[in-house]
């Protein structure tokens, strides 16, 4: 069975709590749905606020090559027809072939948030869509709180889903509104309706209240369902919708259901580009895509897998995008170190002097508070570095940081002044910001970019401290981790002082040096 995936990323992802995505960011995004192979792409409600509106303009514009745009809305008002009605007359504005409306299908809500009587209910349902189909829409019907609207009042509920198709929806979707729904019921629930509606399509709408929005779909599916709704991060309203990206590559590589019309290959680079369009971090272990979704750690893990993939990891990353990472530690042996080296410096062996002089160093920064687990760009420069293989590509020949409170503007509380030296060529120069460490990373980047101009596209993305040696109190030992991206790539180096702006000048270091080395042979 083929499945339909309904993006709702731009209208339900919106809701989630920090996300604002302005009128380029909807574009990206669709663009970069499209490109996946999603079929249907919900974009918002055009008569919602002035945005949207001109999303809606703007994106006709756009040829989509996979996806059908679908414009949201709800049924016509009580007092109105769907012809006089400014919301449903909006939908029509937006000029795209599939609109998705959304009805009450639980009695609770269309007698006390409606405010109407269950029949006039029955009413807005078969005459919105109605509207919609004399005017040569196909039309999704999104029948909202049907789960608890089923437990509450199974016929009058099912009776909602009549009305819409009656009218002809060519769609009928079930909605978890409350996301509170166990995975079993949504199965049961869901068979109930496809063996009632035996000649619709019918659709799964799962919100993650109780954590269990991808189980709930996929059981669904298992139960009938052919078209199934959520957003492709997972972020939503409260805890979120189903998350996409989860549930397309559990279809398609677990079930063998096709899902999309793109490459399957291309889900971790889309998972990325759409959490910087959202502005929100990807979280390492998300399934599939995380940066931890195929590290390895344990000793006894990294040496399984280095002999055989599938005896420590369910699927091969390259099938989704992602790569296999081993990560240092104290648990994990030399055979890891050697996994490790074989990207860096593959001409190693076990016996190798230089292996073990690497494992000694290793162990040594390691009690001092270095940590590598994460920070792989500091791990390759010291392996290059113990190698003879790293050349810097700058000189400290200063710094000095000067903080400020309150500030003059109320904003930027320190300066830095820093001086360098590049193949015998001084550079000296001073930035403010908000902070030591801000000001001093803009200063290194103020004067790095004099020599090397390519470091204008690279900023960093996340700034962690931890503190080593709490007894110590305000003389502890802390480190510092940095994410860095030059917009395609992203990488963490570390660095460790009982200072923090040292340690932080150390990892800074580390992650402009990597991009340089990088660059110079032509790889990131």
């Amino acid at each position: 069975m083929k499945l339909e995936i309904f993006d709702s990323t731009l209208r339900d992802g919106a809701q989630s709590e920090g996300i604002s995505f302005s009128v380029q960011d909807k574009l990206t995004i669709v663009k970069a749905l499209d490109d996946f192979g999603v079929a249907y792409i919900e974009a918002g409600n055009p008569g919602s606020n002035p945005k949207d509106i001109e999303f809606f303009e703007r994106v006709s514009e756009i040829e989509l090559k996979n996806a059908k745009l679908c414009a949201f809305g709800s049924t016509r008002r009580k007092s109105l027809s769907a012809k006089d009605d400014e919301n449903v007359i909006s939908l029509l504005k937006a000029k795209t072939d599939t609109v998705a409306i959304f009805g009450k299908s639980w009695d609770l809500h269309v007698e006390k948030i409606l405010n109407a009587t269950l029949e006039e209910n029955l009413e807005l349902v078969a005459d919105t869509i109605a509207f919609f189909k004399e005017n040569k829409k196909e039309v999704i019907f999104d029948a909202e709180h049907f789960f608890d609207g089923y437990k509450a009042n199974a016929p009058y509920a099912l009776q909602v889903l009549k009305a819409a198709a009656d009218a002809g929806a060519d769609v009928l979707c079930l909605c978890d509104t409350n996301g509170g729904t166990i995975p079993m019921d949504i199965y049961n629930i869901t068979r109930t309706v496809a063996e009632t509606f035996q000649n619709l399509r019918i659709g799964i709408h799962c919100h993650n209240d109780i954590g269990c929005a991808v189980a709930s779909s996929m059981l669904a599916v298992d139960a009938g369902a052919c078209h199934v709704q959520g957003t492709f991060l997972g972020i939503g309203e409260r805890i979120g919708n189903a998350d996409l990206s989860v549930q397309i590559p559990n279809c398609q590589l677990k079930k063998n259901m096709p899902c999309i019309l793109g490459n399957i290959a291309d889900l971790t680079e889309t998972a990325i580009l759409l959490s910087e369009t959202s502005n929100i971090a990807l979280p390492s272990n998300k399934p599939y895509t995380g940066s931890s979704a195929f590290a390895h750690k344990g000793g006894m893990h990294i040496d399984g897998v280095t002999k055989i993939t599938s005896s420590f990891e369910h699927i091969n990353p390259e099938l989704v995008g992602n790569k296999r990472r081993f990560l240092m530690s104290e648990v994990a042996g030399r055979s890891m170190i050697l996994a490790k080296l074989a990207t860096i410096a593959p001409e190693l062996k076990k016996d190798s002097p230089e292996t073990a002089e690497i494992v000694k160093r290793l162990k040594e920064l390691e009690h001092e508070g270095y940590q590598f687990e994460s920070a792989d760009a500091s791990f390759e420069l010291m392996v290059l570095d113990v190698l003879g293989e790293f050349k810097p590509h700058f000189e400290l020949s200063m710094y000095k940081t000067n903080g400020e409170y309150p500030s003059a503007d109320g904003e930027n509380t320190a300066s830095a002044l820093i001086k360098i030296k590049v193949d015998g060529k001084d550079e000296v120069t001073a930035s403010v910001g908000n902070g030591p460490v801000h000001a001093l990373d803009l200063a290194l980047r103020k004067a790095l970019c004099v020599f090397y101009p390519e470091l204008e596209k690279v900023r960093l993305t996340d700034y962690k401290v931890r503190v080593l040696t709490s007894e110590h109190t305000t003389d502890s030992t802390v480190r510092v981790l940095i994410e860095s991206t030059d917009g395609e790539h992203v990488w963490t180096t570390v660095g460790v002082s009982t200072d923090i702006i040292a340690a932080s000048w150390e990892a800074l270091v580390d992650s402009l040096e990597y991009i340089l080395y990088k660059e110079s042979k032509y790889i990131v």
